[in-house]
């Protein structure tokens, strides 16, 4: 990772937290975002304001892991680990492949969604949470 990735970075994740703290995203804090992360913030937003971020928790471990809708007419629903990693394509392509981005927008989607408490919980065993990621 190149020195300004990890200061973009950084910088990311003190506005996340300054987000979480505050429960709420304001003009600055997304305009700052924006800088950051381009189009794929303002799509990010745009998942959260339809409300497709749902976070789900395996029982009894906590463990968790975020599913997040695509925006293509086909609606598909993604599987996140926002500081890590996300199943859809730009993912593969953009970050990992070419490393043109930081992140895509579903992952930037659940932190967003996470800090300002825009996402839906469900809860699933363990063991049906070991299935999703088995499907991997």
């Amino acid at each position: 990772m190149s020195a300004t990735a990890s200061i973009s970075l950084a910088v990311a994740d003190a506005v996340w937290a300054e987000i979480k703290s505050a429960g709420r995203a304001s003009d600055e804090h997304l305009s700052i975002l924006e800088t950051l992360f381009g189009k794929n913030m303002l799509r990010a937003c745009r998942i959260v304001d339809e409300r497709g971020v749902r976070r789900v928790t395996g029982a009894p471990s906590g463990r968790s892991l975020f599913l997040v809708m695509g925006e293509s007419k086909r609606k598909e629903e993604y599987l996140c680990f926002p500081d890590h990693l996300c199943t859809c394509y730009s993912f593969l392509y953009d970050i990992v492949g070419r490393g043109e981005q930081l992140c895509c927008k579903h992952q930037l989607a659940a932190r967003l969604a996470e800090a300002v408490g825009e996402h839906q919980e469900i809860e699933v065993t363990d063991e049906e949470l070991a299935h999703m990621l088995a499907k991997l």
